[in-house]
């Protein structure tokens, strides 16, 4: 081992000491983050547009909620059968792509047993989906909470069939994430449910948008209640318009959304900020090609990437 003089251990403790001073530009730069879209907001598209538009943009990953107007992904032609499937995912692989997310439109808060049982068979069909293709999320809905019915007993119905659909996903890769949706948008009513429901197979989607529109609770009042059950985010902005919600590009809008990313990204979330663009049932907002690129580039610009 070659000798270590006294001097140049000094002057290399010296150097390590007022490290701290050295100029910002010299910081680490922030971490990059884990950018995808869902295909609501690309319903014209097909899978291989999706892919290379998705590679092309700086995204990493997919959330599928319907392809080419399909909304029951167990039909489309990606995943009809085992060889299509590894087709697809090997499609993915080479653009380095994940999905992240299937959108079920299962609603969890319907009593009667028959329309209960085709909502809930819906979601296992999409969980034993998302273990074939290595997608780690199923998303479902609250979703209302009917002024006919004693609101104790739908919320007791949504905590019921979250934890069924998690027990379903027992054994596989795959957590079930109730959506902050409809009428299940208020931070005390989405804790209660997920005090009861949360386990290692469920979870919560932040839809900061869909919450804040309707409750005007500051994220940082609502990332506090639940933050230990928020697995995947939904982002998007809007203005009001003569009364009435319009989607505009990110920071274009009125939402509070980039504090409620800052709590995401300073408090230890390793999830995806996924976009959703609801293009498919709102075709008079900005098409695809504009929105998910902006997109992409200004969530970039706000990490300092």
């Amino acid at each position: 081992m070659k000798n270590f003089s006294r001097r140049k251990f000094l002057k290399t403790t010296g150097m390590l000491m007022a490290a701290p001073l050295v100029p910002a530009s010299f910081e680490i730069k922030k971490k990059k983050p884990l950018l995808a879209f869902s295909t609501l907001g690309c319903p014209d598209w097909n899978f291989k547009k999706i892919t290379d538009f998705a590679l092309q943009n700086n995204y990493n990953g997919i959330e599928l909620r319907g392809l080419l107007h399909e909304m029951d992904l167990t039909k489309c032609p990606e995943f009809s059968s085992a060889q299509h499937i590894a087709s697809t995912l090997s499609l993915m692989k080479d653009k380095n792509l994940a999905f992240v997310d299937l959108g079920s439109s299962t609603n969890l808060h319907i009593s009667d047993v028959k329309e209960r049982t085709k909502n809930l068979n819906e979601a296992k069909s999409f969980i034993e989906l998302a273990q074939k293709i290595n997608c780690p999320y199923v998303r479902v809905f609250p979703n209302q909470i009917p002024k006919d019915q004693d609101k104790n007993e739908t919320m007791d119905l949504i905590t019921k069939g979250l934890l069924e659909l998690g027990d379903y996903a027992k054994g596989s890769n795959v957590s079930v994430l109730m959506e902050t949706h409809g009428d299940l948008v208020w931070s005390d009513d989405l804790q209660q449910i997920m005090v009861s429901a949360f386990n290692e197979h469920t979870g919560l989607v932040w839809d900061i948008t869909n919450m804040w529109s309707v409750t005007k609770e500051p994220p940082e009042e609502v990332y506090k209640k639940l933050k230990r059950y928020i697995r995947h985010a939904h982002i998007k902005d809007l203005k009001m318009v003569d009364g009435k919600e319009h989607y505009v590009l990110l920071g274009q809008g009125e939402v509070p959304i980039f504090t409620a990313i800052d709590l995401l990204s300073k408090g230890g979330y390793k999830g995806y900020y996924s976009f959703e663009w609801e293009k498919l049932w709102h075709p008079e907002i900005a098409d695809p090609e504009i929105a998910i690129a902006d997109y992409s580039k200004v969530m970039l610009e706000h990490f300092g990437q």
